[in-house]
């Protein structure tokens, strides 16, 4: 007599990342308490509870009734995801505290904002379009040179450039051992001693466009940030803060990978 045999109960699929909730890392980055790559950092030091539980894995899931721990603090619930342009003045770090005590652009911001950080800087002496999110790793996301968004300045220096020095930078320079990519500029205006360029790159190293001017025999007296791939600074004046559309957001925004 041979042992009856049942086949397994068929199993269930697989829920929806709707229905399970969102990843941890991605929550507490939404929630303000850390970058992605930081909060996965906190994940394997044992920092992390879900539901008095220490979190071990980074595919786990948060849903609406779980609570989380960081450090022995209860996290607040993470906001949802959003995105703010801001018209930086020249004279501000973008910094949450400068430790020589000037002035920084999170001291500026109107008070009722979400905390948020910066995507990309400009420097001190630089103005113009700064995006800002709650979100960590969107911020991170957005400053990847891969996803190929152009960033445009409007720059003012002292000398005289030809189109000839100018389109040479299409093909990228070195400066002081630092090679860096291509680089799109054009001659807008002319005025006396002063000139008017417009300047286009995609990866936007720290004081890029400065250095390369000096390479070139012109000094840099005003630089400004007109927009960050599709986002544009516009007529938002000096110092002001707009939020944008969450339907804009998801149109505009590269694909999570």
């Amino acid at each position: 007599m041979t042992a009856e045999t049942s086949e397994p109960p068929p199993s269930e699929p697989p829920p929806e990342p709707g229905e399970r909730g969102e990843r941890i890392a991605k929550w507490l980055s939404r929630a303000g308490v850390a970058s992605r790559r930081d909060a996965e950092r906190m994940l394997s030091e044992g920092r992390v509870k879900l539901n008095n539980a220490v979190v071990t894995h980074p595919a786990t899931f948060v849903g609406p009734d779980d609570v989380v721990v960081v450090n022995g603090t209860p996290v607040a619930t993470a906001q949802r995801t959003r995105l703010f342009r801001y018209h930086k003045p020249e004279g501000l770090m973008t910094t949450h505290k400068d430790p020589q005590g000037r002035p920084t652009v999170f001291e500026k911001l109107p008070k009722q904002l979400p905390r948020v950080v910066s995507v990309g800087r400009l420097d001190l002496n630089s103005e113009g379009l700064l995006l800002l999110t709650n979100d960590g790793g969107l911020a991170r996301r957005l400053e990847l040179p891969s996803n190929g968004w152009i960033r445009r300045y409007r720059v003012r220096v002292f000398g005289a450039p030809t189109p000839e020095m100018l389109g040479a930078l299409a093909k990228g320079v070195t400066v002081d051992g630092l090679k860096y990519g291509p680089i799109e500029a054009s001659l807008d205006a002319r005025k006396g001693d002063n000139c008017w360029i417009s300047v286009a790159l995609r990866e936007g190293r720290n004081r890029e466009i400065r250095r390369v001017m000096a390479h070139l025999g012109l000094e840099v007296s005003r630089l400004i940030r007109v927009s960050y791939g599709p986002f544009q600074l516009g007529t938002l004046p000096r110092g002001a803060v707009d939020e944008v559309p969450t339907k804009v957001m998801r149109e505009q925004l590269p694909a999570e990978s």
